[in-house]
């Protein structure tokens, strides 16, 4: 299975503690926080990655170059920002297998069990299926709400809750087809889960959430950066 990963945004918010390098290169324990990523990817079985990179992508593509233990790392490369969803429409041009493959982001790492999320995916002939991550508290992630056959019915953008919720945990399984004629709507930067998905669901797509229980920490922020460390050091 292929997987792109989400690899070309500015990292703004992390800026700070990390100066240097582009998000997903953050040093965790002294390793690039991109290779904690990879490696359990591929331990999933994944065996072909597409990295959709844009800022200091140089820094990304000397450190992991064409192969990674192996596996073959190929690069889209953005000429501009152009957010998550525009990223992830240029990475699709570089998919060489048929059938479903996965979606990452770069600064996030989500414990998920694809055997089963395959398999679920399958069996509700979904379109795409979101891995999603119950919080207690969620000051700071968009929620998501499921029936109860786990299709979403809605991407509740407002986020923001104090109470438990459902969150989008940055992986997703999608099939070939999901994302067939799409375009941006603009020359401006899309979102993923702004633009692309809302839209899918108004058009009747079947997107499905997958709740996983897994190891989740996303490093777009300093405070969850310094957690890291101790959540990844055998990972």
């Amino acid at each position: 299975m292929e997987a792109i990963i989400l690899a070309g945004g500015l990292g703004s918010r992390l800026k700070a503690a990390v100066p240097d390098v582009p998000k997903p290169m953050a040093p965790i324990n002294g390793r690039p926080f991109l290779e904690y990523l990879l490696d359990y990817w591929v331990g999933q079985g994944v065996d072909r990655f597409v990295l959709s990179v844009g800022h200091k992508r140089e820094i990304i593509e000397e450190h992991f170059a064409v192969r990674y233990k192996g596996i073959e790392v190929d690069y889209a490369v953005e000429d501009r920002p152009r957010g998550t969803g525009g990223g992830l429409l240029l990475a699709l041009k570089h998919l060489r297998q048929s059938g479903a493959f996965l979606i990452l982001n770069g600064d996030t790492f989500f414990e998920v069990d694809l055997a089963l999320m395959r398999r679920y995916h399958q069996d509700r002939h979904a379109e795409v299926t979101i891995a999603l991550r119950e919080v207690e508290a969620n000051s700071r992630y968009a929620s998501v709400k499921i029936d109860n056959d786990g299709m979403i019915t809605a991407f509740d953008n407002r986020a923001r809750t104090t109470g438990r919720a459902l969150i989008n945990g940055g992986v997703y399984l999608a099939e070939s087809t999901a994302f067939a004629g799409m375009l941006p709507e603009s020359d401006g930067p899309v979102s993923i889960e702004d633009h692309l998905y809302p839209g899918m669901l108004a058009a009747g797509g079947r997107i499905y959430g997958f709740p996983s229980h897994g190891r989740f920490i996303d490093i777009g922020i300093p405070e969850d950066y310094r957690r890291a460390a101790a959540m990844l050091p055998g990972a």
